[in-house]
């Protein structure tokens, strides 16, 4: 699950150059699936910070 997170920090960061001057909508909470669970995120540009909502394990 680590990588994974740390795969969506890239690429948010990728997507969103500078996120402090970002003036759009905020982007949906996403679902990601990896092996071993699955986790909830949510990619804020204005803060230039992605929240792991939730973390399942099964």
């Amino acid at each position: 699950m680590e990588k994974k997170a740390d795969e969506l920090v890239r690429a948010a960061a990728a997507l969103y150059l500078d996120g402090t001057a970002y003036q759009g909508p905020s982007p949906r909470g996403e679902n990601h699936l990896v092996s071993g669970g699955m986790f909830v995120c949510q990619v804020i540009p204005r803060l230039e910070r992605v929240f792991l909502l939730q973390v399942t394990a099964w």
